[in-house]
């Protein structure tokens, strides 16, 4: 079946990978020699120009192009931005003899959902989407009793190639932009604002069917949760302003497909398109979005002078040269302590404590000594600058890593506490929806 204007189809947790026929759906990326990094995206067209974009000074130049007042821009903002509208016949304010031409122009379709899946009672819902040249992506929307958190894509795929991962077996395909990457945050919003159910063009369940309190547990998305004591006072306020809180996205995590700082103007533009004003943009707060690297380390020094005080994610998963080097390629060029290094600088220059994520593979870097390397290693660059995520393994279909024995996990925990450093366990959720990156994709392309 081809995917081409077919409605998405929301399916059951443990429906078979292949419940939509949607294989051989796109043109998949070249898959990469072990080892192989893809630092460059593949030329291909791209996609159209969309008002996230744009800046405010861009979208009045754009608005008078078109021969109307700059005034629109604004009037176009608002409705994306603000009240979270995508029909244009809710959009009375624009004159009707152009609304339709400025709607084309600016507030083109980027994103169609082909796929949603959900699971925990509904809180946790998965979307494929298809961008305009058949490219497949992913989002997640979790849940929570005082916040709602996204996980976007930045790449369709991805070129970094560590062994574990879905996304990076399938290689690179191309780079996103920062319209579709923040059209995944808007389409979130839009449904908790409207409730609109999920297998809907929004991709999101029913604003009433929250099933009440969960774990603060993520799909192993960084310190989003908030355990740092930083952030939003979730708890505080009057109950309409928490009943708000849970009806808007309050945190986004760059956690999703590809590796986000090997598109780094894209997701620049889009953190700031999410944390603007409205109606220029989302108005959130840079405290509660979440930037995830495998350590590109010139691209962590140059973020950490944007300006943008966002946390940043260092995805480790070894303490050691000699194995990083198998578990995240990148490794080769950036070692563990240029890595780290460059991870303390970007704390002292924002202020803002770095997360380490570490997926604990069973038998390969699970090891108590590693964990005391590890400790040991971020001792050596100070105290209270770094926080620890260790991620049980959510393991890909055919896969020969896996999750890490319980007491094992334990033991790695208590090695890092031992050594003074804050560790967080991350549950996971959605492992009967493919909940690690790149593996609903994988099945639906």
């Amino acid at each position: 079946m081809s995917i081409e204007n077919t409605a998405p189809e929301t399916v059951p947790a443990g429906a078979p990978a292949d419940a939509t026929g949607l294989a051989d759906a796109t043109e998949a990326a070249v898959r990469p020699r072990p080892g192989e990094l893809q630092m460059a995206a593949p030329r291909r067209p791209k996609p159209p120009r969309h008002l996230a974009d744009l800046t405010a000074g861009e979208r009045r130049e754009a608005v008078a192009a078109l021969g109307e007042k700059p005034f629109r821009a604004k009037q176009l903002s608002v409705h994306y931005f603000d009240r979270l509208v995508a029909d244009p016949a809710q959009m009375s304010d624009l004159p009707a003899a152009s609304r339709d031409r400025l709607v084309g122009d600016l507030l083109p379709s980027l994103l169609s959902p082909v796929r949603v899946l959900e699971c925990d009672g509904g809180a946790t819902v998965k979307t494929v989407w298809k961008l305009f040249d058949g490219a497949l992506v992913e989002s997640v929307l979790m849940r929570y009793p005082q916040r709602a958190t996204v996980c976007v894509s930045s790449q369709a795929g991805c070129g970094m190639n560590c062994p574990f991962c879905a996304t990076g077996q399938a290689g690179l395909t191309r780079n996103m932009s920062t319209a579709e990457i923040v059209e995944q945050v808007v389409s979130a919003a839009r449904g908790l604002a409207h409730g609109a159910p999920a297998g809907t063009a929004d991709g999101v369940p029913d604003a009433g069917a929250f099933p009440g309190a969960t774990t603060a547990a993520t799909l192993g998305l960084g310190d989003e949760s908030d355990e740092s004591g930083e952030g939003d006072d979730e708890d505080g306020g009057t109950p309409a302003e928490r009943a708000l809180r849970r009806a808007r996205v309050s945190n986004v995590v760059f956690m999703g497909m590809g590796e986000p700082l090997a598109n780094y103007r894209a997701v620049v533009g889009a953190v700031r398109r999410l944390t603007d004003p409205r109606p220029d943009g989302l108005g959130m707060s840079a405290r509660g979005v979440t930037v995830s690297t495998v350590g590109l380390v010139p691209a962590i020094e140059r973020l950490a002078g944007e300006g943008l005080p966002v946390t940043l994610a260092l995805s480790l998963h070894a303490p050691d040269d000699e194995l990083r080097d198998e578990l995240v390629p990148i490794n080769t060029r950036f070692s563990v302590a240029a890595a780290l290094d460059a991870a303390y600088g970007y704390f002292r220059a924002t202020g803002r404590r770095v997360s380490i994520e570490y997926a604990l593979i069973r038998d390969v870097n699970d090891h108590a000594w590693r964990a005391d390397r590890l400790g040991t290693l971020l001792n050596q660059r100070g105290r209270g600058w770094v926080h620890v995520n260790p991620i049980p393994l959510n393991p890909t279909p055919g896969s020969r890593w896996t999750a890490s024995d319980p007491r094992v996990q334990d033991e790695f925990v208590a090695r890092l506490r031992a050594h003074g450093v804050p560790t967080t366990v991350r549950d996971t959720r959605g492992r009967e929806i493919d909940g690690a990156c790149g593996q609903l994709a994988a099945t639906a392309g």
